[in-house]
């Protein structure tokens, strides 16, 4: 039995919880309970990051006390275990205590090794970002992933880290691991951004001007930047620096990410990690965007999808199949309300719901028995899964799906009698039971009903698993 370590990124606690982010930890959540089902001890981390201007700032407004909103908020992102039937071991807020020590650590570990120092500086911010723009990284003068916000122009004497001392070893530590951003164009995006030259970035902000955040060791004037502190997460969780016995145990691990993190989860901190003296990621999963009719998700076009929403309505299952099965892995996709109710009908109502309940009422009727057997996960799913391919993998399943009822149609199996009957339905029972234990990792609550059902020698007949929708579900 080996050890597998997955994490997403945390979320901001100052937005509702969105579909982009249902999206990254229910993939998250399908290789965690992946490696659980082929013997791994598992740690799936997740959580809330609580610092930065943006929150200070949207307390601020609220006239709250920033501690009390992060605790209000945070509330609103755990509520998705239930919702989405995550599998996670931990949910960590980078307000946590052991955090916060975790994190002045790594600082100290950082400028031991002579990677920090103090400057002061000029530049331009954005703070939906959280993060420096260069001008060749705007379009009209604007961050093009928040162009209604205004950049700050920002002036001030901060510490800043040796980004530039770790050109080279970014550059042979791509070299020597091939794979390690998925996909591979992931890779070389960011092997020629590190090829262009690194600029040091600024790691700390004056506590006078933006005073919520982790205190910097030795210097009461200012605090950590919330990318510095933030990203120790993935180490912190372990129990990093003291429980060293877990820490060795699981890292390096997996981490599972949107493309506006790539330049964070790949480059930054992996410098931050040699700098530290710490072992690299073993991997990062880079994610597409969600639109909506083409377009990009905002407040202000009133195209937001909230996950809640669609599991109140629709369920868990019909949302993680949508998230795994019908969206791309690496390129942006496109979800809408008619999208979803169309795979909704086709995929679950019409097809697995359909196919389970036709060859249960079959078996019922014909009094069938049939012995059951130990099943695991078919190789070309792991495989598919192994290289993150998960509407791949899904894909695999449903082709099962569709050779049972072409099984079913072509054979017309209803028509059949005595021994061809038999030996027909017990082919249709073996392929159902194959794709309930298929399903396990990516829709678990549907994968037991059917296992339920068919996982003992006789079939009962039951409603179908998805009930179709009616025509006025809006």
């Amino acid at each position: 039995m080996g050890k597998y370590y997955i994490t997403t990124t945390l979320p901001y606690v100052n937005a509702e919880p969105h579909i982009g982010f249902a999206m990254e930890i229910v993939r998250a959540d399908v290789m965690a309970r992946l490696h659980r089902a082929l013997g791994d001890e598992v740690f799936f981390n997740t959580g809330t990051d609580e610092h930065g201007q943006k929150v200070y700032q949207k307390a601020k407004e609220l006239g709250i006390d920033t501690q009390k909103y992060c605790d209000d908020n945070a509330a609103k992102f755990s509520i998705l275990k239930d919702s989405l039937n995550l599998s996670y071991d931990n949910f960590i807020r980078t307000t946590d205590e052991h955090h916060i020590k975790a994190a002045q650590e790594f600082w100290k570990r950082c400028d031991a090794n002579g990677d920090i120092y103090k400057k002061s500086y000029k530049i331009k911010y954005c703070v939906g970002c959280e993060l420096e723009k260069t001008d060749s990284e705007l379009v009209d003068g604007k961050c093009p992933i928040h162009p209604t916000m205004e950049l700050e122009i920002r002036e001030e004497e901060n510490y800043f880290f040796r980004f530039s001392k770790y050109q080279e070893k970014l550059l042979g530590f791509y070299k020597a691991n091939p794979d390690f951003v998925q996909p591979g164009f992931r890779q070389n995006e960011m092997k020629v951004f590190v090829e262009n030259g690194l600029q040091d970035f600024s790691i700390s902000r004056l506590k006078a001007k933006m005073p919520w955040g982790v205190p910097v060791p030795g210097d009461e004037t200012q605090v950590m930047f919330v990318w510095f502190d933030a990203l120790v997460n993935y180490v912190s969780c372990l129990g990093w620096p003291e429980n060293t016995e877990k820490f060795n145990a699981f890292w390096p691990g997996v981490q599972i990410c949107g493309k506006d993190n790539l330049r964070q989860q790949t480059a930054m901190w992996q410098a931050m990690l040699m700098s530290a003296g710490l072992p690299t990621s073993k991997q990062v999963i880079v994610e597409g965007f969600i639109t909506s009719d083409g377009q990009k998700m905002s407040k202000s076009l009133g195209n937001v999808i909230d996950p809640l929403e669609y599991v109140a309505k629709y369920g868990t299952d019909a949302v993680r199949y949508f998230l795994t099965a019908e969206l791309s892995v690496f390129e942006d996709s496109d979800m809408t309300r008619d999208r979803f109710e169309e795979a909704f009908q086709a995929s679950l109502a019409n097809g697995i719901g359909n196919l389970c309940a036709r060859v249960a009422a079959m078996s019922e009727k014909e009094n069938l028995k049939v012995p059951t057997e130990e099943l695991t996960i078919r190789k070309e799913v792991v495989d598919l899964l192994n290289s993150y391919k998960f509407d791949e993998a899904m894909a695999v399943i449903w082709d099962l799906i569709k050779s049972a009822d072409a099984l079913i149609n072509q054979r017309q199996v209803w028509k059949l009698e005595g021994e061809e009957k038999v030996t027909a339905l017990t082919e249709l029972v073996k392929i159902v039971r194959q794709v309930g234990t298929d399903l396990a990792p990516f829709m678990p609550a549907t994968a037991e009903k059917i296992m339920a059902q068919y996982g003992v020698e006789e079939i009962k007949r039951s409603e179908n698993l998805f009930q179709r929708l009616p025509a006025n579900v809006n």
